[in-house]
């Protein structure tokens, strides 16, 4: 297991120019001595979309089967922790404040969109929120502290659906639509890796669309309470293209990825960038060259950031301008922690932390 100071070390090479790194290689291998050091979860014949990097040696899970693993030993062992009795549930989405209290989202229609929270663990689980509208169905949670939190649905009688918590996910409320926009004929979220809604700070809130004539991203500044809505570059027009995440690195630098995902299908333009708050979106000057469902931050760079999907892994050292592609393999959601350590997520019980 690599120490603070090495996985330091592994993501400052990370931002060394293109020409001086290696070219890819096995599906492990990133570049300068960087690599994606998988982690064995145990569990292949799950596909985890959901990912809570709490730091380097603390890490939560969340995929199909009902199944959330949780490691507490920068991956080396995996303890199963699934809530009792969500076999049937499909988890989209973890939130974790700390190695003992996490959130987890399942989406689905009707009661199958749920959510639990656990203060021990894992040992017990509590479902605090059951969908009972049939016409809902939740893609995506987001926490902007410990107690306050949102989860994002697609839309109901054609505004999307918010869920708020005051008390860290233990109840949860739906926030009046007035304050959000109509959403676009076919307009909805993907549910693809947990970062179609994302904050930054105690109150700004972003999250994203994709399947209508314009892929959308949709900002708060108030928690939840009102919206703006502004058009991306990134090609939509049918139910399989948008924008799938986003990432943040402040209320103003944003990067939003997606694209289409069939396999097989061109993803154009499958990367744009914001310096206004979302306010106005500029596509990427040489984006990634396929689709991606998953974004985030190196720690504490201002031009650094990873992009993930099942065709490989980018790189951009220029603030999401320009991407390269630094490894081959699939994963389908990725996230960094203030203490040097980055994550990464996906098919076949596939996970991976950043190491050298």
């Amino acid at each position: 297991m690599a120490t603070g100071a090495a996985c330091g070390a592994a993501l400052a090479a990370l931002t060394v120019p293109a020409a001086a790194a290696r070219p890819a290689g096995p599906a492990s291998e990133v570049g300068a001595g960087v690599h994606w050091a998988p982690k064995d979860s145990g569990t292949p014949q799950v596909r985890f979309r959901g990912l809570a990097a709490v730091d380097r040696h603390t890490a939560w899970l969340a995929g199909t089967g009902g199944t959330v693993l949780r490691t507490t030993d920068g991956g080396a062992n995996w303890r199963n922790v699934s809530p009792p009795g969500a076999a049937d549930v499909q988890f989209r989405d973890v939130e974790a404040f700390d190695a003992r209290r996490a959130v987890v989202l399942a989406i689905g229609e009707g009661e199958a969109s749920r959510v639990y929270r656990t203060d021990d663990g894992g040992t017990t689980w509590t479902e605090s929120f059951r969908n009972t509208d049939p016409k809902a169905f939740y893609d995506c949670l987001a926490f902007f502290d410990r107690r306050h939190g949102l989860a994002m649905g697609d839309p109901v009688d054609g505004r999307f659906r918010i869920l708020s918590t005051a008390d860290g996910g233990r109840s949860w409320r739906v926030l009046p639509s007035d304050g959000m926009p109509p959403a676009l004929e076919g307009e909805a979220g993907f549910a693809a890796s947990g970062q179609c809604l994302v904050t930054s700070g105690p109150k700004d809130v972003w999250l994203a669309t994709g399947g209508a004539a314009h892929a959308r991203v949709l900002h708060s500044a108030d928690r939840g309470r009102t919206w703006t809505a502004a058009d991306t570059p990134v090609p939509a027009g049918d139910p399989a293209r948008g924008v799938f995440a986003l990432a943040f690195r402040d209320r103003t630098h944003g990067i939003a990825v997606g694209g289409d995902y069939r396999p097989g299908e061109s993803s154009p333009q499958a990367a744009a960038v914001t310096a206004d708050g979302g306010r106005t979106w500029r596509p990427a000057a040489t984006p990634p060259p396929a689709y991606r469902s998953g974004a985030a931050w190196l720690p504490h760079s201002r031009g650094a950031a990873l992009a993930v999907g099942p065709a490989g892994t980018d790189l951009t050292t220029d603030g999401g301008r320009s991407w390269r592609t630094i490894d081959p393999g699939s994963y389908d959601t990725v996230a960094c922690t203030p203490d040097l350590s980055c994550w990464a997520a996906g098919e076949r019980g596939r996970v991976a932390r950043l190491e050298r």
